[in-house]
């Protein structure tokens, strides 16, 4: 009879168990989350600061009156976006454009059935030619509604040597990819960077909001060249020799760690989009919950970084000097009556240079100027709000740049100074660092755990 007893007893707790919430109300529970600093980022806590001039710049606060700002936590790239960083968003697209046309050649001339020997028939889209009957719903419902929406296969590598080029439709594609012989100078096979397009589309959420209407109005579709101008080391600069930063800034190896400049507004945004594709299509593979969006940083949220936690600093080490105790300067930019190498440096130096500041940024000020989220409009402080303060009318194309460059006098370094380019001009001197929302609670115990 015990035995019975016992038997049912444990019936009941696996019925109990299976049931789950028992008919109680206990949350449709997402993914784990735990915050996890993305590489080469720091953290910035969220807080409130005074935004703007201090009242001893009279000029300054007709463009940047003081205002009393908060921001929410985080996360800013502890250096700016580097050229080797840049060129891995490069061969991404290069890679990815050419596998979208020798899949497109591929399927033109009957592909999907190659032997795996290099053949262009081996980057066939990954669902071309495969058997109804083996897909699922979803597949067959997908080619039916829209044939071209195919997925690429990344399996096979590409064969960039001309000498092996496997067959003719092969070689059609590659001939697209690079320039004529004629065009180069030195008779070396130069890519055609005018194809390496990125495209990606973003939602006006706050178009949406407060305009209503059909979603599908207020998606924003982005087509971008995405290659840096390496000429504006020529065009900035009349009756200059700066073949040398134009030839090698981008490519060579010396210049890995410098920040990537000639990248305009459009440009620093594509690359924010492609950052959060990359990173998610990893966590995705792992099951892991997608983090928030990498993005460029607002003009308020910037400030608040620069400043290091300092209140009322002029520069990011404090103030309100330009050297420090031993007569060294704290910044790459141009000191004195234009004397470029009194700093150690006559152009850029490499992004991890000089001392951080408090929130552990490198060049916050100097190096290179950076592109933000904002619009630029002088009166833009006294509109602002209070919280997360920020304005990206798509109508206005001056976004404003901070931080000084390493052509700029000392005045344009400090943490407060506002200055603009237009969002299709790309310079020798500009550059950009991205963000990421912090999301979750406030602690911070699991901040400093590895990426994943």
């Amino acid at each position: 009879m015990k035995k019975i007893v016992t038997i049912i007893a444990v019936i009941a707790l696996f019925v109990s168990c299976g049931k789950g919430d028992q008919g109680q109300l206990v949350g449709a529970k997402g993914k784990k989350w735990h915050p996890v600093k993305p590489k080469g980022m720091v953290l910035i806590p969220g807080g409130s600061f005074v935004m703007g001039k201090s009242d001893f710049d009279i000029a300054g606060l007709n463009n940047a009156p003081t205002l009393t700002a908060t921001v929410r936590s985080f996360y800013m790239d502890e250096a700016e976006i580097t050229n080797s960083q840049y060129r891995q968003f490069i061969h991404w697209v290069r890679d990815s454009v050419t596998r979208q046309k020798l899949a497109e050649e591929a399927e033109f001339s009957g592909g999907g059935d190659g032997d795996g020997g290099g053949s262009i028939q081996d980057f066939a889209f990954k669902n071309f030619g495969d058997d109804e009957d083996d897909q699922t719903p979803y597949q067959q419902y997908s080619m039916h509604y829209d044939p071209i929406n195919q997925a690429l296969n990344w399996d096979p590598k590409i064969i960039w040597n001309k000498n092996k080029y496997p067959d003719e439709g092969y070689v059609r594609v590659m001939d697209e990819m690079f320039l004529p012989d004629d065009e180069s100078p030195t008779g070396d096979r130069m890519m055609d960077v005018t194809q390496l397009v990125y495209e990606y589309a973003t939602m006006d959420v706050e178009g949406a909001a407060r305009e209503g209407g059909k979603r599908s109005d207020f998606v924003q579709r982005h087509t971008v060249e995405i290659y840096p101008d390496t000429t504006v080391w020529i065009k900035d600069f009349n009756y200059s020799y700066n073949e040398p930063m134009h030839n090698s800034y981008f490519w060579h190896a010396a210049y890995d760690d410098y920040p990537v400049v000639g990248v305009n507004w459009h440009q620093a945004k594509a690359f924010a989009d492609w950052r959060t594709l990359y990173h998610n299509a990893y966590r995705k593979k792992k099951k892991l919950a997608a983090v928030p969006n990498y993005r460029l940083p607002s003009e308020a949220e910037w400030e608040y970084a620069a400043r290091g936690g300092l209140d009322g600093a002029t520069y990011p080490w404090g103030g309100p000097y330009t050297k420090n105790d031993r007569g060294c300067f704290l910044a790459n930019f141009k000191p004195m009556r234009g004397d470029y190498a009194a700093d150690q440096s006559l152009y850029t130096v490499e992004a991890k240079s000089y001392e951080p500041n408090g929130y552990g940024l490198y060049n916050m000020a100097g190096n290179v100027s950076e592109w933000v989220d904002s619009s630029y409009d002088a009166d833009a402080y006294n509109f602002y709000s209070s919280m997360n303060p920020n304005a990206n009318q798509k109508y206005i194309s001056r976004k404003v740049v901070r931080g000084g460059s390493w052509k700029d006098v000392a005045y344009y370094l400090q943490v407060s100074s506002r200055d603009y380019e237009y969002a299709d001009s790309a310079r020798s001197y500009i550059g950009f660092r991205t963000v990421e929302d912090y999301v979750g609670t406030s602690s911070t115990s699991n901040l400093n755990r590895p990426p994943q």
